[in-house]
């Protein structure tokens, strides 16, 4: 496996590809396929007499746990490292999918249940994309996030038709959910065991310096990428709730047809587009990745059939495929080396915390109104976010097409100002990574 030294050293670019990014790669697979076989989450809710705000407000409760939980785990993972960080996190989604399994109504078991899997689920991921960063040299951070990504289109098209599976197979009842949830249960401890063995060796040198979570955000975090990342959470609650209730609604026979074209355009779409953030810079690539998901939304509005998904999910595919890595690299690369964990969180969790604020909005206004209205609104909220940010970030300056000077790594903001020279970083010694021994 590659190495990574306590003075912050890569491998060299060939080597990013390598034993350890596969065997996270095959993780991820594992992970997200577990992940989009519980989109069908809001139809359990159903069965178990829920409505679509029910729904939201489980989903929005859950993330709002685990948002709380977040407040302390970029730090957790500076400190204790990204091996016990990750998996205390497969625990506590095997525990948390464990209790969709014995819950029979809309009650304490069912909500805690949902908080422990959305806390489990959004560690396991942090913890990941903190790992899988330490894989690649600064200027190829984007492409490594990116590339590492792609599996997880694989997993929504292995998901999708993995659930759409066992709900031809078994009728809607107890034992259609306890064979879905038990398949993400085992799922969720072959990613856990992964990430034991990739992570075996490392020593953890825990940051000798401690700071506030709101003093790093303040002094690192880029401000108009909260734009992008709160967007993204108001589509993946589109998305990866309230589109499998849409199509019921419209009497079709699933969703597979949906995230198997989206997949498939977005693992298309990354593999195409993994060098884009060095040619045209990663703010441009979120107003491209902002208004695929705008189009995607509007194009919902003239389902019918089931393959009309297919254009809507060609739009998203592009939209995530663009999307994600830039908002995750700009945010987390704007922290120095021994805070790239609390950056990494913090990334993520601003995304969490778009679902969590249009969850119960998307579910009311369904209730009151349709999704037609739903969708609308939607697209039109993101078709404004796309153009905001395009006003604001369009003519920024990008560290992946202009190196920074060697004290711009500890300079608050500087990924999203004007770059005035193009000498190449130099990452000072990194006091709070993790160190690979040989093993």
């Amino acid at each position: 496996m590659s190495e990574l030294t306590s003075d912050g050293e890569r491998g060299s670019p060939s080597s990013i590809y390598s034993q350890a990014f596969w065997l996270a790669f095959t993780a991820n697979l594992l992970l997200v396929t577990a992940n989009t076989m519980t989109f069908r989450f809001a139809e359990f809710v159903r069965l178990l007499g829920g409505t679509e705000e029910i729904t939201g407000r489980i989903i929005s409760l859950g993330l709002v746990g685990s948002l709380i939980w977040r407040l302390a785990l970029g730090q957790a993972i500076d400190r204790f490292g990204v091996r016990a960080v990750w998996g205390v996190s497969a625990l506590a989604y095997v525990a948390g999918s464990f209790s969709f399994l014995v819950s029979d109504s809309i009650g304490i078991v069912l909500y805690a249940g949902r908080l422990l899997f959305a806390i489990g689920i959004a560690n396991m991921f942090t913890s990941a994309l903190a790992y899988v960063q330490n894989l690649a040299p600064p200027e190829r951070r984007t492409e490594v996030i990116g590339s590492y990504g792609a599996a997880g289109f694989l997993g929504m098209i292995l998901g999708a038709q993995l659930g759409d599976l066992v709900f031809g197979w078994f009728p809607a009842s107890r034992t259609l959910y306890f064979v879905l949830f038990g398949i993400t249960i085992v799922l969720g401890i072959g990613h856990g065991l992964l990430a034991m063995v990739m992570t075996r060796g490392i020593v953890h040198v825990p940051s000798r310096r401690s700071q506030s979570l709101v003093r790093l955000y303040r002094k690192y975090w880029p401000n108009q990428v909260l734009i992008a990342s709160t967007m993204m959470g108001l589509v993946v609650t589109v998305t990866t709730i309230f589109v499998t209730r849409y199509a019921t609604s419209l009497g079709l026979p699933g969703i597979r047809t949906f995230f198997s074209a989206y997949a498939i355009t977005a693992f298309i779409m990354r593999i195409v587009t993994r060098s884009w953030s060095r040619t045209f810079g990663r703010h441009r690539m979120i107003v491209f990745g902002l208004a695929g998901h705008a189009l995607g939304l509007f194009a919902l509005l003239g389902v019918s059939q089931d393959w009309h998904f297919i254009l809507a999910a060609l739009c998203f595919g592009f939209g995530h495929a663009v999307l994600f890595p830039c908002v995750v690299s700009l945010g987390a690369g704007a922290f120095p080396e021994r805070y790239r964990g609390t950056g990494t969180n913090i990334s993520l969790g601003v995304i969490d915390i778009g679902t969590i604020v249009s969850a119960p909005v998307i579910g009311l206004l369904i209730d009151s109104y349709g999704f037609k209205v739903s969708l609308f609104t939607a697209a039109m909220v993101i078709a404004l976010a796309s153009l905001t940010y395009a006003a604001l970030g369009w003519h920024l300056a990008d560290s992946d097409i202009q190196p920074l000077s060697p004290s711009a790594a500890e300079q608050p903001g500087l990924l999203s100002q004007p770059v005035l020279n193009s000498t190449r970083v130099t990452l000072n010694p990194a006091a709070g990574c993790d160190r690979r021994v040989a093993s």
